[in-house]
């Protein structure tokens, strides 16, 4: 569908693209669509998200998709542990998994889910210490709805 642009060299400013697919997804009491977060949406350190991966190994892939908890942290704490390489354009909370990259960092406002990060970066060892790196969605909700509008 569409496609960001590339991070400069030497930087690690994120870039994204949006998949179409074949054919609708069928919703089920697991399986439910999250609202993307507006772009003038204050993201609390403390507010406790999920993430979800597909289970990996060095041995084995799973079948099963797992979660865990996440809490958000300030720009101060993730620019402590990483420096720098944090950008406006980033949010960082606790480290998902490793092969996690591209999936949802979700967080519940009442009774609906809100899509507020993308999986970027972390630890190679998934330091549990460590804050891991989102792309920050509603940084890219002006993008993300030009490209879906068309598509």
């Amino acid at each position: 569908m569409g496609q960001g642009s590339g991070p400069e060299p030497g930087k690690h400013e994120p870039s994204g693209c949006i998949k179409g697919l074949a054919s609708p997804v069928r919703y089920t009491t697991p399986i439910s669509p999250a609202c993307l977060v507006s772009s003038n949406e204050a993201l609390s350190a403390g507010l406790t998200c999920v993430t979800t991966g597909w289970v990996t190994s060095v041995v084995v892939t799973l079948a099963w998709v797992r979660q865990v908890a996440l809490s958000l942290v300030t720009v101060n704490q993730c620019q402590c542990y990483w420096g720098s390489r944090i950008m406006d354009s980033m949010i960082c909370a606790g480290s998902s998994g490793a092969g996690d990259s591209g999936g949802p960092l979700v967080c519940q406002k009442g009774n609906t889910w809100v899509l507020i990060g993308v999986v970027s970066w972390g630890t190679s060892n998934c330091n549990v210490c460590a804050p891991a790196v989102y792309i920050q969605v509603s940084k890219f909700s002006t993008w993300i709805n030009q490209v879906t509008a068309y598509n």
